[in-house]
């Protein structure tokens, strides 16, 4: 069996590019984070404000180093930059990696933005040869939880005190995954909801 191989590159579907970073995406990136200081507090990092750069550079360095690909949200109706989302923790001989560092600008939620970002992230994994695909968030975080399970993701369980987060919270983490024999299902339970 290959080893699984995620490398930058742009994904495009009917209503979002999800756009490899680069320096020409930082500043439309930072003003697309820069909103919604609430939903910041149950994420392990921040991108917000004066956080960014940090968020950035670790961004940027991890995907130098092969174990991330981050990518700038763009809506294609409009053209504007409206959230974040990686690939992370890319394991490439267990072939499997996480999704998450996922952020959308309030208008997009709810609608065809995150289950086609799902879409296009989950399509490209599991054709690149992965075996698992695992989706994580703090336990407060209800709305990704629910998000999650709508996706068709199986819940795996809870982490305790699994991260100490950037406000200094104390996070249990709950996790979710996909596997390659569950991919079919999932994928054509998104194909529909974004038919409608």
């Amino acid at each position: 069996m290959a080893d699984l191989q995620l490398t930058p590159q742009v994904l495009e579907g009917r209503f979002v590019r999800l756009e490899p970073y680069a320096e020409a995406l930082k500043d439309e990136l930072r003003r697309a984070l820069d909103c919604d200081p609430e939903s910041w507090n149950v994420f392990a990092a921040s991108g917000l404000g004066a956080h960014f750069e940090d968020w950035w550079t670790r961004a940027m360095e991890e995907m130098a180093a092969g174990r991330r690909v981050p990518f700038a949200v763009r809506w294609r109706q409009d053209g504007a930059v409206v959230g974040t989302t990686s690939y992370l923790n890319i394991q490439p001989t267990d072939r499997g990696v996480e999704i998450g560092s996922t952020f959308y600008a309030p208008r997009l939620r709810g609608g065809a933005a995150n289950p086609e970002c799902k879409l296009l992230l989950l399509s490209n994994a599991f054709e690149a040869g992965a075996l698992r695909v695992t989706l994580v968030t703090d336990a407060r975080n209800h709305r990704s939880q629910a998000a999650i399970a709508k996706l068709g993701a199986v819940r795996e369980g809870t982490l305790r005190k699994h991260k100490v987060t950037w406000t200094g919270h104390v996070r249990d983490t709950v996790v979710f995954s996909i596997t390659d024999d569950e991919w079919p299902a999932v994928r054509a339970g998104l194909e529909e909801r974004l038919r409608t």
